[in-house]
C-alpha cells in the first residue's frame, strides 16, 4: 500500500462525501481541518492522522486507521476509520433539524405571507 492517500479521496472513499468533488470541495472551502489548520485536497493522510470535519451544523472528528484503494461498502468503514465524534454533536445537529421553519436553505429566498404567519404561529405556540 502506499505511504499516503489524497485527503479527498480518502473522505470519498470512506463515504462520508457523496462523491469526491463533493469532498474536494469541502476541503477549498475549509470544512476540512487537521488540527487548526484547513487543509487542501491534495493534502496527504496517513494511517493515526486526525481530521475534523464542519458538517450540517456540527464538527465531527475522525482518526485514520488504514488507508484504502477504492470506495468500501457502508458496513466495511469502521475498519477504516474511528468516529471521535462526541454525542453532544450529534444531539445538536437533531436540536437543529427539529427546528423546521425558523432555518430556511440559503438561496429559497424571503418567506411568503403564508410562510410568515406559520412561522410566527410556531414562535407563539413554543413561547406558551
Amino acid at each position: 500500500m502506499e505511504e499516503g492517500l489524497r485527503i479527498d479521496k480518502y473522505i470519498w472513499c470512506v463515504r462520508l462525501a457523496k462523491t469526491r468533488s463533493l469532498a474536494t470541495e469541502w476541503c477549498r472551502k475549509g470544512k476540512v481541518r487537521m488540527g487548526d489548520e484547513p487543509v487542501k485536497p491534495s493534502r496527504v493522510v496517513k494511517p493515526g492522522d486526525h481530521f475534523t470535519l464542519h458538517d450540517q451544523g456540527i464538527e465531527r472528528s475522525f482518526r485514520v486507521i488504514e488507508l484504502l484503494k477504492s470506495r468500501v461498502g457502508a458496513k466495511l468503514v469502521e475498519n477504516y476509520l474511528n468516529d471521535l465524534t462526541p454525542e453532544e454533536e450529534y444531539a445538536k445537529r437533531i436540536a437543529l433539524q427539529s427546528r423546521g421553519f425558523e432555518r430556511r436553505e440559503r438561496g429559497t429566498g424571503r418567506p411568503t405571507k403564508r410562510e410568515r404567519r406559520d412561522i410566527d404561529k410556531l414562535k407563539d405556540y413554543e413561547s406558551e
